[in-house]
This record gives structure tokens, sequence and C-alpha cells, in this order.
């Protein structure tokens, strides 16, 4: 929890500040240039009503009823019923109270409370722009319910995206009146209860207030904007988990050189290279020569007859290329050894980790288009009508007081369906990932699911594959634009919206499943790495004894001695050993490493099944911390 404050003045809150305010709890502060005018714009809405002219949503009906101007007496005065707490008031303010409790009509659970706090802040700074015709004390009363820690029960599932999010911002417009529920320090009560508990008083709204409160894009841009500063996040996780597997299978860096990105300069993919070559900046098992990584081989009691090895948990081993199959490579052979261990011989990586940089960068890039949607709309005013006060020469009332649509919220709606298209895509290839190394005929001479199963009883890292398909496969079904499918309200009168509130939802919601992926992706990568690492640098340890013989003894395929290529074999092992003893410790990339400290802080080595539901949601909640991007 952070005692900042921000100070709104309409035109410069960011996504940073939402997020601060939205999970930090940072206060909020109203510019008193900018509350001067608001103030003016709901003076001369005021002195218009009193002039007696017909203004939309003020002096007359809303949506179908706009057509219905409101009289200076109640025709319904002797009927039964009503609300005994507006009978002392005008038929406007009337109108006003019955927009706000008659529209906060959402189903589903509450909205958690940092959604909540966002879009408290986000309505406070679109109404600071002084076009609203909201007087400043209901203003600083919306303040106080955030920086009182007054949070409105808001439930998650009734907006069509236009004319804004009528019914969620109800909910929270209510609570100012004494209606509706509020959380206070975790407790749920009733809205006027809420308000006493933070010393707070309920309101009466004035002209036009239930419409500036409840009129704008304040649920779909609070979701749209917390998503994105949590895929901000996750796309960089994205590359550290590519980064450490990457590593984990000694892989390529030649897709990554920036020379290649600049023949298809897109933004997020030259970003994304650019980010994997610093994460990879270090490492040892990138680019390593074919022939010095030994393939897993089952331990065994008789695998390692040397004391300094007789800890490890596996064994290795080679193939030999005997000289009669070196016929049309012998350039090849020139520049490798002839031995057959873990790596393909082959100069580039499967598409997971070579076209990482194009995924990873297509959908930076999708982010990048959300985000300058989103920063646009956080300083945008989109209620309606529009109140220009300042245009004192207009000539009718309707030059200063415009109905427009800046409620409806396709720009944000179809931002959140080009971002809920590129979630999976990056779940996907992380998935692709994880699979690659659990599955023991792609992953480059890792032991099958990456567990040493001497006795045929381990399951290792194989269904934790299962979950991370499970999920990739449900982001997938949830991926489907809402955008597209508009469904008229309002007895046709808002015969277009945008469905941005279902969007920008579900997107927030998907950046969990996404997560998930990417900490299942990282807890196998640790494993995988962990393997790598110690199979090389055991390799390096034998070769280090200066004993020839140990290291023929791990691999297959030799020529017997006597034999007319056992000269020749003698001198190519000798020339692996050298090899070997030349490369030095081999080690990941310094900040793979530094990722990979942080998972073993959280989970070990596995070197025989054991219950794995505990270390999966600690790494679930590693990751969704951002403590391992830390």
């Amino acid at each position: 929890m952070t005692t900042s404050t921000i100070l709104l003045d309409g035109s410069s809150l960011s996504r940073a500040q939402v997020a601060a305010i939205a999970h930090e709890r940072a206060r909020i502060a109203l510019d008193p240039a900018q509350l001067a005018r608001v103030q003016q714009a709901a003076d001369f809405l005021a002195d218009k009503v009193s002039c007696g002219e017909p203004i939309y949503g003020v002096t007359t009906g809303f949506g179908s009823n706009a057509d219905k101007l409101l009289g200076a007496h109640r025709a319904r005065d002797e009927l039964p019923g009503g609300n005994p707490e507006q009978r002392d008031g005008t038929l406007m303010e009337e109108l006003q109270y019955n927009l706000v409790v008659t529209h906060a009509v959402c189903v589903g659970k509450p909205f958690a409370p940092e959604v909540v706090r966002a879009m408290l802040a986000i309505r406070v700074n679109t109404l600071m722009r002084g076009h609203s015709g909201i007087r400043v004390v209901t203003l600083q009363a919306l303040a106080d319910l955030l920086n009182h820690d007054v949070i409105p029960v808001i439930p998650e599932k009734g907006s069509v995206g236009a004319s804004g999010d009528l019914a969620p911002l109800s909910h929270l417009a209510i609570v100012l009146l004494g209606g509706g529920e509020a959380f206070v320090g975790g407790e749920r009560l009733p809205g006027a209860q809420a308000l006493q508990r933070a010393g707070l008083k309920p309101l009466r709204l004035s002209f036009k207030e239930g419409l500036a409160l409840n009129n704008g894009t304040t649920q779909m841009l609070a979701t749209a904007a917390l998503a994105l500063h949590r895929m901000e996040q996750l796309i960089r996780t994205a590359d550290l988990a590519a980064a450490m597997t990457l590593d984990a299978f000694a892989g390529r860096t030649g897709a990554l050189k920036p020379e290649v990105h600049a023949l298809r300069p897109h933004p997020g993919q030259v970003e994304a290279a650019a980010n994997l070559r610093r994460l990879l900046a270090g490492s040892s098992l990138a680019d390593i020569p074919y022939h010095l990584v030994p393939r897993f081989r089952t331990w065994l009691a008789s695998s390692w007859n040397h004391a300094e090895d007789q800890s490890a948990r596996f064994d290795i081993s080679w193939d030999y290329v005997p000289p009669a199959q070196r016929h049309g490579k012998e350039s090849f052979y020139a520049r490798f050894l002839p031995f057959k261990g873990g790596k393909k011989h082959q100069p580039q990586d499967a598409y997971c980790l070579r076209c990482s940089p194009q995924v990873h960068g297509a959908v930076r890039d999708a982010w990048a288009q959300a985000c300058r949607v989103i920063d646009i709309e956080l300083n945008a005013v989109t209620d309606n009508p529009l109140i220009f006060p300042q245009m004192e020469n207009a000539a009718v009332i309707e030059d200063q007081v415009v109905s427009a649509g800046h409620f409806h919220g396709m720009p944000l709606a179809l931002a959140m369906s080009y971002l809920k298209a590129a979630i999976p895509v990056l779940a996907s290839i992380s998935e692709r990932r994880l699979n690659k190394l659990v599955d023991p005929a792609n992953n480059d001479g890792l032991p099958a699911f990456l567990i040493g199963n001497e006795d045929a009883t381990d399951s290792g890292f194989m269904i934790v594959q299962y979950t991370a398909a499970a999920l990739v496969n449900d982001l997938a079904t949830r991926a489907h634009p809402a955008s597209v499918y508009s469904i008229p309200t309002s007895a046709n009168a808002e015969d277009h919206v945008s469905m941005g509130a279902n969007e920008a939802r579900h997107v927030l919601e998907m950046t969990e499943d996404l997560s998930h992926v990417l900490a299942l992706e990282i807890y196998t990568a640790a494993q995988a790495l962990e393997y790598r690492q110690d199979m090389l640098n055991a390799a390096r340890r034998l070769a280090a004894r200066g004993d020839w013989r140990a290291l023929a003894a791990k691999v297959a395929g030799a020529p017997a001695e006597g034999h007319a290529d056992y000269a020749q074999f003698q001198a190519e092992v000798t020339a692996l050993m050298q090899a070997l003893n030349d490369a030095g410790e081999f080690r990941a990339g310094d900040a793979v490493r530094k990722a990979f400290a942080a998972v073993r802080g959280v989970v070990g080595f596995m070197q025989r099944d054991r219950a794995m539901d505990a270390e999966v949601r600690r790494m679930c909640e590693l990751i969704a911390s951002g403590a391992l991007l830390a």
C-alpha cells in the first residue's frame, strides 16, 4: 500500500497511475483550476434550466423518452407509492435519482476492489474536464469514496458498452445516494451504513448529475487499463520463459540477431528479439557446439565409477559416427567432432523457439495498439450530452449542449478484441515450448518428462503439460470477439452497442490463465535447465580427469580395439575430451540464472516423483506477483 497522492486534472491520468490507485491504494486530489471549470459548467446548466431551455437528460427523459419534456408539476402526486424521499424535490431531481436507482441492475459476482478503485478514479478524472455539468460538491463526494476506501459493490455483468456502462456505473453512483452496497474494510454493508462508517453523508443529485455519473465508458476502461498493466508484465515474463527454455535446449541464437530483424522491423518483433538477447547474455549453453552436448541415459549403479561422480543422478552418452558414414559430410565433420549426443545436427530450432520474436512481438504490437487507445480514453469525456459553457456567442442552446456519442465503447472494444485474440497465441507458444521440454523425441537429449524414472514408477512433469493444454484450449474458446455482436437496447433508440465491457472483462480474466501457463513453462524449464547444466558439467568433469578411456566408455558404437578405425576413434575422443576441458563451466545467461535462482527459492529439483500441487501453486503466485521479473 502506498501513501502517495495523485492529482487529477482530467488531462494527464496515466495507466501507471490507475494501477497505483487500484493496487497500491494511492489517494487522489482534485486540481483547483479544473474544479473552477467544473463549477462553471454546472452554473451554466443551472442558468439554462432556469430560462426554460429544453436539454436532453435534464428537462427531457432519457433514451426512448427523449421526446418527453418534464412538466412543472407532478401528474401523479395523488397516486399511492412513489418515492417519499424525492417528493419534496423537483421532477428534474427525481429524474436523476430514478436514473441511478433503476439502472443499478447488474448481476454476478462483484468486481474486485482494485477494479472499482480504478473505476472511481477514472470517473472522477473524466468529470474533471468540465463538460458534464456536475457540481464540485458531487465530484468531491465521488473522490471521497475512493479516499475513504468505500468500495461500491458492482456486479460484473450488465453493461452493453453503449450508452456507456450505465448499469455498473449506477451501482457505483447509488452509494453516493445512500443506496446499494459497499465494502468498507472488507465488510459488505448497505450503502447508507458504508457512508456513515466512513463519516460521509448521502447526496441529492442536481441537474444532469445522474447522467454524468452513470453515462460513460468507465467500467470497460478500468478493466482494460488493469488488463494492459498485467499484460505488460506477462509479455516480459513470456520472454523470460522463452529464454530459460532456449537455454535448457542449448538452443541457437542466430534467429535473434539484430540484423535479422532489421529486415522485417515490426516494432514488437524487434523489441522481443532485443530482450531475448539481453536475457541470454552470458550464456555458455546457447550456440554450444553439437558434439559437446551429451544425451541423458538412465542412471545405473555402475554408471559412474569415479568418486567425484558418485552423486550424479543420471548417466550420459554419445553415439559415434564411424568414418564410413561420413562420406559427403566431410566439411561438416571438419567443423564438428563425430559424436551425436543430445543436440540434433541442424542449424535451426523448432518454431516455438526460433519464432519467439515474431510471435511475442506480434502480441507486443497488439498490446501497444490497445495502450494507444486506452491512453486517449483515460483523459477523454465520455458522457452525454456535452456542455460547452465557454461558447458565449452561441445562437441556440444546441450549440452549447451537444448530444453526441462519446459513450460508445467501440474504440475500446475493438482494441480489446485484438488483444483478446493475442492472449491465447502467447499461451499457445508457451505450451508448445513446455511440451517440447517433456517429449523425449523432441527435447534434445533430456530425460522423458524430465525425470530419471529408473524404476519405471515416475511420471515427472508429464501432467504439467496437460494442465497447460487445458488452459490454452480454454483461452482459445474465450478469444472470440464480443464486439461483433451488437444487441439493440432502449426500444431501439440505442440500436448499436459495443459490448466493450464484456470484451475488457474477458481480457482481464484471461490474463490470469495466461499467467498460469507461463508459470507452468518456467516451472518445467527450470527442471530441464538444471538437468542440461548438470549433464554438461558432468561431462566436463569426466573430461578433466584426462582419461580418454573413461570418456570413451560413454560413447556407443565405438570400434573394438584393433579395428582399423580404432586409432582414429581414440584421437577423436581425445579431441572431444580437450574440447570439453576448454569449454569452461556451462551455465545459462546471466538474467536466466537469476530467474532460475528465484524459482529454486520456491521449488527444488525433482529427482523422484512427489506431490506437485503446492509447487504449482507457489509458481503461479511467483509469476502473478511479478517478483520473478524483479
